[in-house]
């Protein structure tokens, strides 16, 4: 959908038709359950993020004050409501199959890690989620859509209203806010933490 259509669907849904709905499920509903799965969670957790994302569009969808970036609104609720049950029911993963809990290490014994290298690991990795909270909300949204989500970048394109060939430098400039973010916290190339 063009950003125009986008726009004219959000206000259609708004004044109750049902095939703008639709049209809006249609277009934006792959993009909505990818974010919630590529942070990991369970394909029932997913759709519950995906279902609570669409509600809350419906509990504000006359109050979206640029319908033409819809796209990008419903990327931020589909991340948030996934942070939010993720921090709810933490990173448990229940499984009656027991064999799935030890690692594949084609029968050798795995080396254990000190608790050095873990806790290396553990501040690395605060120290990267920090930075990139550090981001503008534009950046967080388009790395974790050409990271982790990796849709084609007209999708993208479409989602954060762009042009598909700002896409790149895009992504190259948030990605070097987000080495100089690091590198004002200490991580460097030269250091292995990034």
């Amino acid at each position: 959908m063009e950003p125009t259509e986008v726009a004219d669907a959000v206000r259609a849904a708004a004044a109750g038709d049902r095939d703008a709905w639709d049209a809006l499920v249609a277009g934006f509903g792959r993009l909505v359950f990818a974010i919630a799965t590529a942070h990991r969670l369970s394909a029932a957790d997913a759709a519950e993020v995906s279902q609570t994302t669409w509600l809350r569009l419906v509990e504000n969808l006359d109050r979206i004050s640029h319908p033409e970036r819809l796209g990008g609104w419903l990327a931020t609720t589909a991340r948030r409501e996934s942070l939010r049950l993720l921090r709810l029911h933490g990173r448990e993963v229940l499984t009656e199959d027991e064999s799935r809990l030890e690692p594949d290490d084609g029968g050798r014994v795995p080396t254990p890690r000190t608790p050095e290298a873990v806790m290396l690991d553990l501040d690395r990795d605060h120290r990267l989620w920090r930075a990139f909270a550090g981001l503008s909300e534009r950046c967080q949204i388009l790395l974790q859509l050409v990271v982790v989500v990796a849709p084609p970048y007209a999708e993208i394109a479409e989602v954060l209203g762009i042009p598909v060939g700002s896409i790149g430098p895009t992504r190259a400039r948030c990605l070097d806010r987000l080495r100089r973010l690091l590198a004002a916290d200490g991580m460097t190339s030269a250091t292995g933490a990034y």
